[in-house]
C-alpha cells in the first residue's frame, strides 16, 4: 500500500511545475499563499520562527517584511483571506526564487479506508487529493500574488464517499446524505493585490473565476487544527461550504492585528459536473472582521447573505452568521472553536458547533480530535418519508493518531481515526442505536 501511496502522490505533485533554474528551499510549515508584507514599516516586522537560512528577498515575497528575525509572524493566510495564528506558519511547501517571484508550490494526496456501522452506514477505498501553485513579488505601490489550487478528487464517482451524518448537494440529481461530495477540479483560480497606505497598514483586493468570499473561518483543510485529519467535518455546509465559489471579488483593510473586508461572489454552490469552471455570478455577499492579538491567536466573526445556495432548496436564499476562535502554541498544538447559524429565508434557522486540535508530541507522533453539533434538517430527502424535513440535532466525536515519516521532500503520515455519534431515539430505525465508524490512511505530503 505504501508503494503504491508514494506512486499516486508522485503523479498528484506532478500538477505542480516548478521553475528548473530557480534555486529551491524546503521550509517547513510556510504559509500556502504568501500573505503580503506591511508596507514601510518603522520597526522591523516579525517573520515566521524556525526560517533564519531565507534570504531577504524570500522574506518580503512570503509576506513577512524584508528584516531578519527569529520571531514569529503576527498571522498566517489560511484559504481565501482568512487568518490563521502566525505561531507557526500554517502550511508547507516548496518556496523557490524566480527572478523577483517567490513561487510555492504545495500538495498533498490521501489514500484512505473507511467503514461507518449501521443501515446507512457502508466502507470504500479512496483517494483525495489537492495541488497548489502560488507566486508572489513586491510592486512599487505593494504586493501581487497569483494563486490556483486543484483537486484530482472528481475522477472518484459523483456519491464520493461515506461520511456518517453529513450532508450537502446532489449526486446525478440525488441529495447526497451520510456521503461526502468530492471537490471541483479548480478550488481556487485568484489573483491578490495590495497597496501600500502606510505604517502597517493595506488596502487590498482579491478575486478571480474561483475564489473564497470572506465567510467563515480557513476551509477546514487548511486549518492546522485539522491538518491530518483525514475526515471532513459533518459541519461543513455550515462553516466553509463557500472555499470553492464561481466568482469572487473581494476588497478590504489589513493591519497586523486586525482584518476589515467584504465580498460580492456567487451564492450557488458548485454543480456536479466537477471538471469545469462554472459561469461566475456576483449576486450576493458577505462581510469579515477578523482580530489577530499576538501570533497565537486568530479570531473572526463574518455574516453573508447567499443566493439560493443549495440546489435542494431551490428558492430559498440563506443568512449565515459565524465566529471561530483559532490557537496555536506554537510548539506543536493547534485548537479551533467555532459557531455557525444559517438561516435559510424563508425556512428554519439551524445552528452547528465545532471544536477540532491538532497536537504533535513530537517529530513523529501526532493526536488529532475533533468534536461537532449540528442541527440537520437534510437527512430525509424522500417526501414520502414522514421524517422529511424535520430537525435532528446530532453528535460526533472523533479521536485520531498518525505517525509521521520524513521523506524529503516529503512527509508521509500514517494513521487512522475512530469516530461515535450521539442522536436522538428516532433516528435509530435509520442509524442503529449506537453507530461508529473508523478511518484509516496514508497521506503524502508535498514539503514539510
Amino acid at each position: 500500500m505504501l508503494r503504491t501511496t508514494l506512486l499516486v502522490a508522485l503523479s498528484g505533485a506532478a500538477l505542480i511545475p516548478l521553475p528548473a533554474s530557480a534555486q529551491m528551499h524546503d521550509h517547513a510549515g510556510m504559509n500556502h499563499d504568501m500573505a503580503p508584507p506591511a508596507p514601510a514599516p518603522t520597526a522591523a516586522p516579525p517573520i515566521p520562527a524556525h526560517s533564519d537560512h531565507m534570504s531577504t528577498a524570500e522574506h518580503a515575497a512570503m509576506g513577512h517584511g524584508g528584516a531578519m528575525s527569529d520571531q514569529p509572524a503576527a498571522f498566517e493566510t489560511g484559504s481565501g483571506t482568512s487568518r490563521l495564528p502566525g505561531a507557526v506558519p500554517s502550511m508547507p511547501g516548496i518556496h523557490v526564487m524566480a527572478g523577483d517571484w517567490m513561487v510555492m508550490a504545495h500538495g498533498f494526496v490521501t489514500t484512505q479506508y473507511t467503514d461507518h456501522s449501521g443501515p446507512r452506514g457502508s466502507d470504500k477505498v479512496y483517494s483525495t487529493s489537492m495541488a497548489m501553485l502560488m507566486a508572489g513579488r513586491d510592486t512599487g505601490f505593494g504586493h501581487l500574488q497569483l494563486r490556483s489550487m486543484m483537486s484530482l478528487e472528481p475522477a472518484m464517482s459523483a456519491r464520493g464517499y461515506p461520511n456518517l451524518f453529513a450532508t450537502g448537494e446532489t449526486a446525478n440529481g440525488e441529495p447526497l446524505v451520510d456521503r461526502q461530495h468530492p471537490h471541483d477540479l479548480f478550488m481556487e483560480l485568484a489573483a491578490r493585490i495590495d497597496f501600500n497606505l502606510g505604517s502597517d497598514t493595506t488596502a487590498y483586493l482579491y478575486g478571480g473565476p474561483v475564489g473564497e468570499p470572506s465567510l467563515g473561518p480557513s476551509a477546514f483543510m487548511m486549518r492546522r487544527s485539522s491538518r491530518l485529519n483525514p475526515e471532513p467535518p459533518i459541519t461543513h455546509h455550515w462553516f466553509d461550504s463557500t472555499h470553492i465559489t464561481y466568482g469572487v471579488v473581494t476588497a478590504g483593510l489589513s493591519s497586523g492585528k486586525w482584518q476589515l473586508e467584504g465580498s460580492a461572489f456567487r451564492g450557488a454552490e458548485p454543480d456536479e459536473r466537477r471538471w469545469n469552471i462554472e459561469t461566475p455570478k456576483l449576486d450576493s455577499w458577505s462581510v469579515r472582521a477578523s482580530w489577530t492579538p499576538s501570533p497565537r491567536w486568530a479570531v473572526q466573526a463574518s455574516y453573508g447573505k447567499l443566493e439560493q445556495p443549495e440546489a435542494l432548496h431551490p428558492g430559498e436564499d440563506e443568512k449565515r452568521l459565524t465566529a471561530s476562535a483559532h490557537y496555536d502554541n506554537g510548539e506543536g498544538l493547534s485548537a479551533m472553536a467555532a459557531f455557525s447559524s444559517k438561516n435559510r429565508v424563508p425556512g428554519a434557522t439551524l445552528t452547528a458547533w465545532l471544536a477540532e486540535a491538532n497536537w504533535d508530541l513530537d517529530q513523529h507522533n501526532t493526536l488529532f480530535g475533533r468534536l461537532e453539533n449540528v442541527a440537520n434538517d437534510e437527512l430525509f430527502p424522500d417526501h414520502d418519508d414522514p421524517l422529511h424535513d424535520q430537525t435532528f440535532r446530532v453528535s460526533k466525536v472523533q479521536a485520531g493518531y498518525a505517525r509521521r515519516f520524513r521523506l524529503d521532500p516529503f512527509e508521509l503520515a500514517l494513521g487512522g481515526s475512530l469516530s461515535g455519534y450521539l442522536k436522538p431515539d428516532a433516528l435509530n430505525a435509520a442509524y442503529g442505536n449506537n453507530p461508529w465508524g473508523y478511518t484509516l490512511f496514508a497521506r503524502l505530503i508535498l514539503g514539510r
